[in-house]
């Protein structure tokens, strides 16, 4: 299985998830290669086999030369985790178009090129799970959150489409709203404690039991195109 921003945070959980179930876990970074190497060394320490892979999901090549090298090493992809993401924050009316674009081509943009690529071996065995990192702000918006949350909108559709077109060949592709966690990509914009009121139980998830329900639903045989909110806060 293949998790794209394995390298910390989120992603970081998801890798040592699968690792205690003994899973082989490829672990993608964009630049924080010795980040990586410390998730990757996590991963063999849980139980799992890791090895690490580089690309920009930016580009389209370097994603279907990442998939390449995953299937190079380990034959087949069975699960693949498009967890790898940007957020900025700035109100709509003074965004920067540079910062948009930027969100909107690793959010949105690299999560297709990532379907796109891990589809094709998938389609030709006629098996597989991808499971998107989407965000509860793409349906409820956020203050300072335009580009971000117009980029986890557009995982709806495009998940759900993708959902349609090949579930016939039983690839089984959800989204899950992890919540929020203290990690780099949400920086200061984090809540306290008193700031929850949204969340009927008044706190953020666990990151251990976001990461263990990823791995549940990864492994789902008959479930697609949901989307699955992983904290309290109604939808």
């Amino acid at each position: 299985m293949l998790v794209t921003g394995g390298s910390r945070g989120i992603g970081r959980a998801i890798c040592l998830a699968f690792a205690q179930e003994g899973w082989r876990v490829g672990i993608h970074y964009r630049e924080r290669r010795e980040e990586a190497e410390l998730t990757c060394a996590a991963v063999v320490s849980s139980g799992g086999e890791g090895a690490l892979f580089q690309a920009d999901i930016r580009s389209a090549e370097q994603v279907r030369t990442m998939i390449r090298a995953f299937l190079d090493r380990w034959d087949r992809l069975d699960v693949v985790v498009c967890n790898a993401g940007q957020a900025v924050s700035g109100l709509l009316i003074r965004h920067d178009p540079e910062q948009w674009r930027q969100v909107i081509e690793t959010n949105l943009t690299g999560t297709f090129h990532c379907l796109q690529a891990a589809a094709a071996p998938m389609l030709r065995r006629r098996d597989g799970s991808i499971i998107v990192v989407g965000s509860y702000a793409a349906d409820c918006g956020g203050t300072g959150q335009a580009a971000y949350a117009a980029s986890k909108a557009g995982l709806l559709g495009l998940v759900r489409t993708a959902a349609r077109e090949w579930g016939r060949s039983n690839i089984r592709l959800n989204i899950v709203y992890p919540g929020w966690h203290q990690t780099e990509l949400v920086g200061s914009a984090m809540p306290d404690a008193a700031h929850l009121d949204d969340h009927l139980l008044g706190r953020s998830p666990r990151l251990e039991e976001v990461a263990r329900t990823v791995v549940h639903l990864a492994l789902r045989q008959d479930v697609s195109g949901q989307i699955w909110n992983l904290d309290s806060r109604p939808v």
